[in-house]
């Protein structure tokens, strides 16, 4: 994907517009499958929170891929796109009864994070395989809001509760084959990692039918060149040693299980956004694109630092520029950016666009959200259309009636 297959995307399809190179995705597929090679049973279960269109999701299942789920919908998008049920597996977080009862019918594996789900679970389907969600208590993650396993998250049972699930699990006679964690994105330190890992081991040894550990994901990509990233050839040489000599104390073998979402898709995704207007104040330079956090929110509800280039003008002179959009609030892409020379017209390229990009996007504003296409062997797919304005009022009722003025009584 160089800056003119990307401008010549946008001129074809029009900006803003996601773009995703699955070969880069198919890259990364293999690197962490190379990274685990030694472990005997392998499963990688794509978070399909990440990047949820239905062709992404058929282009993991056609790498061999399973699927990590979080809703109901996306246990069906999976389906739909030909995952077997039995490569899906099902965690959510603080949702119904129903909804995982709805999930354990269609066959896929359910995941478990809290107490009382289980008792009720466990208490009416006793038979059923279940994994559960344990919260390590480790603080992992480069950002508050995505760090998900430390003691104050809602995510997973404490593992100072294990006594009570014990309990649960022996009176309810339930089956327990999976135990999981997942203690946050953005993983800087593999010797957190790992100590997380340990804590994981220590716990499933309380469970005599297990068939996998899964490991959650939360592998850091860079940013931007020479940014720090997770050392996946690192962590899966330790892991994998560590892995296989459990199983040798366990006595069986089972299936290393993660569930890379950002790790797969982040660097393979690009968005184009279109300069409306170059502004200059007392102390900036803005650039105003056709976009706003109501297509790409990470920046401001992260503080994600996406790098910025000008493909319409890639061997102009640097300049200072804050990119932003187009929202009635502060809509900031990014502060006083290196970028080459911006003309009015231009197409900025922001990449790492591949992963909680789209999948967050809105109709705020009443704006329309951009098509998405997919580079595959060397062609451009479009895997999804611009929205319509009948797209902002296809499911809105139309209750004009009641709003017509009464008609003034006649004079007698």
């Amino acid at each position: 994907m160089d800056s003119q297959n990307l401008l010549k995307l946008a001129e074809q399809y029009g900006a803003p517009l996601y773009v995703y190179d699955a070969e880069k995705i198919s890259a990364q597929y293999k690197r962490l499958t190379k990274a685990f090679k030694g472990v005997g049973s392998l499963r990688l279960n794509y978070a399909a929170k990440a990047l949820s269109n239905i062709n992404i999701l058929r282009f993991m299942n056609h790498l061999g891929s399973g699927l990590d789920t979080v809703s109901i919908q996306e246990v069906k998008l999976g389906l739909m796109a030909g995952f077997k049920p039995e490569s899906i597996i099902y965690t959510p977080n603080g949702v119904s009864l129903e909804e995982i009862e709805e999930a354990a019918a269609l066959g896929v594996q359910v995941n478990i994070d809290n107490l009382s789900i289980l008792e009720q679970f466990g208490s009416k389907h006793p038979d059923i395989p279940v994994c559960i969600r344990i919260n390590p208590h480790v603080m992992a993650g480069g950002n508050s809001k995505i760090s998900v396993g430390h003691i104050d998250s809602k995510f997973g049972i404490s593992i100072h509760q294990i006594p009570h699930l014990l309990r649960i699990v022996e009176l309810t006679k339930m089956n327990i084959n999976g135990i999981h964690m997942h203690t946050g994105s953005d993983i800087l330190d593999i010797d957190v990692f790992l100590y997380a890992s340990e804590i994981l081991f220590e716990t499933a040894k309380n469970f005599k039918n297990l068939e996998f550990i899964d490991f959650g994901s939360g592998f850091k990509v860079p940013y931007k060149e020479g940014d720090i990233q997770t050392n996946i050839e690192e962590l899966g040489k330790k892991l994998t040693v560590r892995f296989n000599e459990f199983c040798a104390e366990y006595g069986k073998e089972l299936t290393l299980a993660f569930e890379p979402g950002k790790f797969l898709v982040s660097e393979a995704g690009y968005f184009l956004a279109k300069v409306n207007v170059v502004k200059q104040t007392t102390s900036t330079v803005f650039a105003s694109v056709d976009s706003g956090f109501n297509h790409l929110i990470r920046p401001m509800l992260y503080g994600s630092g996406h790098e910025i280039i000008n493909i319409s003008n890639p061997k102009g002179k640097e300049r200072y520029y804050s990119v932003v959009g187009y929202i009635c609030e502060t809509d900031t892409f990014g502060s006083n950016r290196r970028i080459n020379e911006i003309s009015e017209g231009d197409v900025l390229c922001f990449k790492n666009a591949g992963a909680y990009c789209f999948t967050m996007s809105s109709n705020y504003n009443s704006r329309y959200r951009p098509a998405e296409v997919l580079w595959y062997k060397g062609k451009a797919h479009l895997i999804r259309e611009r929205e319509t304005f009948d797209d902002i009022l296809r499911n809105q009722v139309d209750a004009k009636d009641l709003f017509e003025t009464p008609k003034a009584e006649s004079i007698k």
